[in-house]
Parts: C-alpha cells; structure tokens; sequence
C-alpha cells in the first residue's frame, strides 16, 4: 500500500473548505444556512480517541514483540492491514469533512457573528474543524505504526544487487 502524502491531505481540505466557504456564501443569500450538527465534533473525536489507541496498542505490541519479551503478544498482519485501511481511510475522510467545517466556520466568523445561533454553529463547527484534525493526525499516527521496515539484504546494507549474466 501507498502511504498517505501529507500535501494531498492539504490539498483535499483546501479545496474542500474553499468550495463549502463559497457554497455558504451562495446558501445564505437564498435563505438560511443548514445548521451544523452537535455531535458532529463528538463523533469526529471518537474516531480519533479509536485510531489513536489502536495505534499505542499495535505500537507497544510490535516493540515487545521486537524485543523478543517473553510472552510478548505478537500482532497479526491481517489485523494490521485493517487497522492501515482504517486510518488511511479515515484521513481522507477527515480531511474533507475538515475542510468543510473549516470553510463553515471561517464564513460564519467572517460574515455572520451577531446572532446567538450563529455563534454557536461557528463554535460547533470550529471544533469539528479541530476534531477532523485530530483524525488526520491520529491516522498518520497509525499508518507510521504499522509500516513496515525497509526489506533490505542483510548481506547488502544497500539492498539487493543485481545478477549479472
């Protein structure tokens, strides 16, 4: 598997917050702006409290499991693969939901402060925006933890050499 690329994770959340900053700037001309979900920050924390401690644990299992302690737990690739699946799909995600939280809350604090309900959809979106965050950066987390090391030749430091004929 590819890992994931830092830029392309930017990339997707600033477009994704520079379509949703215009597409609220064009929704509230025609009427309200939808309101933001109250759970949306408390879901987007979880899934990254979930990836994080998946990480903490397959980290601290494949340290033991290097270390050869005795009766270390070791870590089954199927289950590693699927916790690398997980996250890089989770970043994605995060990254775009990120953006558009982040282009929500940067159109309410630029236009639309002085209502209460307002407010607090700038507030619960700001913190969805931080949350989004927070599973990027868990995820990253998790894919480092379960990258695999470089298969080098051990009698090569540099690697395989090639045959010749």
């Amino acid at each position: 598997m590819r890992t994931l690329r830092v830029r392309m994770l930017a990339g997707l959340f600033v477009i994704a917050a520079i379509i949703t900053w215009s597409a609220a700037r064009l929704w509230d001309t025609l009427g309200t702006l939808p309101g933001v979900p109250v759970a949306a920050p408390i879901v987007l924390a979880l899934i990254a409290v979930a990836l994080l401690a998946t990480g903490l644990s397959l980290r601290a299992r494949l340290r033991a499991q290097r270390e050869r302690r005795p009766g270390a737990k070791g870590v089954d690739p199927l289950a590693a693969a699927r916790a690398l699946v997980f996250a890089q799909a989770s970043a994605l995600v995060a990254a775009l939901v990120a953006g558009m939280y982040g282009g929500t809350c940067l159109y309410l604090i630029m236009y639309k402060l002085d209502m209460d309900p307002r407010r607090n959809q700038a507030v619960y979106s700001g913190l969805a925006f931080l949350a989004g965050v927070a599973v990027v950066a868990a995820a990253i987390f998790l894919e480092r933890v379960c990258k695999l090391p470089d298969d080098h030749d051990q009698n090569h430091p540099h690697g395989p050499q090639p045959t010749r004929r």
